[in-house]
């Protein structure tokens, strides 16, 4: 939507995607951006013997737990969504294009969900990567 909330504070706009929902309601978001501010370090996730995390690629801190609990807030909040379009890619929003890796930072998948698209799927709400949307 052109908020500046990446990791390097700088945005992902994508002008295609606002023409094709011109006539929707949108509700820009971010778990990173509200979590950590921007810019920020990077994180990926991680497959550990507990599960999957969000883990900082500066700390090796597991970052999961503000991630989720922003999900969580941002849903109740917004009860009404019927549709979540997340950006590809993040641990956070990718739908079904979030970079898994094991715990020696090797590549696992690249078709994972992100932490807030589980918090939505969760809830019944549809959910689809921005570049699939468009496609």
């Amino acid at each position: 939507m052109g908020e500046q909330c990446r990791y390097d504070a700088t945005d992902n706009r994508n002008d295609e995607l606002l023409a094709k929902l011109e006539n929707a309601e949108l509700i820009p978001f971010c778990p990173e951006d509200h979590a950590f501010g921007s810019p920020r370090p990077t994180m990926d996730l991680i497959k550990t013997e507990q599960g999957i995390k969000a883990i900082s690629n500066t700390t090796g801190a597991d970052l999961s737990f503000a991630v989720e609990e922003y999900a969580k807030h941002f849903f109740d909040t917004h009860s009404d969504i019927d549709l979540f379009i997340g950006k590809d890619r993040s641990p956070s929003c990718g739908v079904c294009s979030a970079r898994l890796y094991d715990e020696g930072r090797v590549l696992i998948s690249i078709s994972e969900t992100g932490f807030m698209v589980k918090e939505a799927k969760a809830r019944g709400i549809d959910a689809v990567d921005a570049e699939k949307y468009l496609a």
